[in-house]
């Protein structure tokens, strides 16, 4: 049971190379802004990883998923960060393809073969919202549809390949149906303007992706059928679930990286290094565990998720906390990586939604009421 091999062969054989390509780099050149992480990510097939195995893709399992993203996290936070918002994109895909029958799967069957990457501009995660609204309005003409609004942060902002965001258009019979935009970066309207102004993470391209009335192409625009009922909800609980899970485990990779230093420094106490592995380990443990649940993914998930994430918050300061100290001011003195994996580490907490604002929301579900995210 080395640590971290497990998560590393995962990696390994769903992107072959990748993570030796991502160890030959020092911390420090995968964390800046255009570093090398996301073009050997793609490189590697990394776009195709949750697409369906009959479309070309890897059809890779949420829980091989978590794995995957917990060893990238441990070489580069900001390419586990940006990447988990592609997969996310692709998981809601999937599963909005899923409620149709039209061409949507070529979509899917593009991804993995030109390996594109696709940046999000859903907003993660309010219940009964429309579903993973940004700021973003559509004006219709009969079945041309033009989309303006920003989305900040928004990751992979200078990587991607499509911009995917969810838009209310009229149904059939004038009510509200939702639909996902494919949206081309180099479409006319489209720019990127700078918003990130932290170094830290810097790599994941998290900066303002601006639409001044851009055009949809109609084969871009995924017609799911889906209303303002409670299906709606379905499609976002489970994009959620996912996001979570494999946003948890990403920084969970983060504090691995630290983690693994302190198993390999011998003059560090024995029960140091044991509690720093226990503390995260149990934090890993919890989400493969519900990664691997083969019940539907429904409000209960969603509700797991969310612990299994705070937890992890918890878990994360905690080993922070064991291991920098282990690791002594020489260690933080000498190179840049200690001081910005602590960093970096800390940034799950930023991600919505936050602990404060889900815990009224979290004792009325363990109560046994719905589920909601104000």
């Amino acid at each position: 049971m080395k640590f971290l091999q497990r998560e590393r062969a995962a990696l390994e054989e769903a992107m072959p190379g990748l993570d030796q390509q991502l160890a030959d780099h020092s911390l420090m050149d995968l964390e800046r802004a255009g570093g090398p992480g996301l073009a050997a990510f793609t490189e590697a097939g990394g776009p195709a990883l949750l697409v369906p195995a009959e479309h070309g893709g890897s059809g890779a399992s949420l829980l091989t998923a978590v794995r995957v993203q917990r060893a990238i996290g441990a070489r580069s936070p900001s390419l586990a960060v940006a990447t988990t918002m592609h997969h996310f994109s692709v998981a809601s895909l999937v599963e909005a393809a899923a409620m149709t029958n039209g061409l949507e799967w070529m979509l899917l069957a593009a991804i993995a073969k030109d390996r594109l990457l696709l940046a999000s501009g859903f907003a993660e995660g309010r219940t009964g919202q429309g579903i993973l609204s940004p700021n973003l309005t559509a004006r219709t003409e009969g079945e041309k549809v033009w989309l303006s609004g920003s989305k900040k942060p928004c990751s992979l902002a200078r990587s991607m390949n499509l911009l995917t965001a969810s838009v209310a258009l009229p149904g059939p019979d004038g009510t509200p149906q939702l639909a996902i935009a494919l949206i081309p970066a180099e479409a006319p309207g489209v720019s990127v303007r700078p918003f990130w102004g932290s170094p830290i993470l810097a790599g994941a391209e998290s900066d303002e992706v601006v639409l001044e009335d851009v055009e949809v192409p109609a084969e871009l625009l995924v017609r799911t059928g889906v209303t303002n009922d409670g299906r709606l909800d379905h499609l976002q609980t489970v994009g959620f679930v996912w996001f979570e899970l494999l946003m948890t485990a990403s920084y969970l990779g983060a504090a691995s990286a630290l983690v693994e230093r302190t198993l390999a420094n011998t003059k560090v106490d024995a029960a140091v290094r044991a509690e720093a592995a226990t503390a995260l380990e149990a934090a890993v443990l919890a989400v493969e565990g519900l990664a691997a649940s083969t019940e539907p993914i429904g409000q209960d998930a969603l509700a797991s998720a969310l612990i299994c994430r705070y937890a992890a918050q918890d878990a994360i300061n905690r080993v922070l906390g064991l291991t920098i100290e282990a690791l002594g001011g020489m260690a933080f003195i000498s190179s840049a990586d200690i001081a910005y994996l602590n960093s970096a580490c800390r940034a799950l907490a930023f991600h919505p939604p936050s602990r404060a604002r889900m815990a009224a929301p979290l004792v009325d579900a363990l109560a046994g009421d719905p589920l909601r995210i104000p």
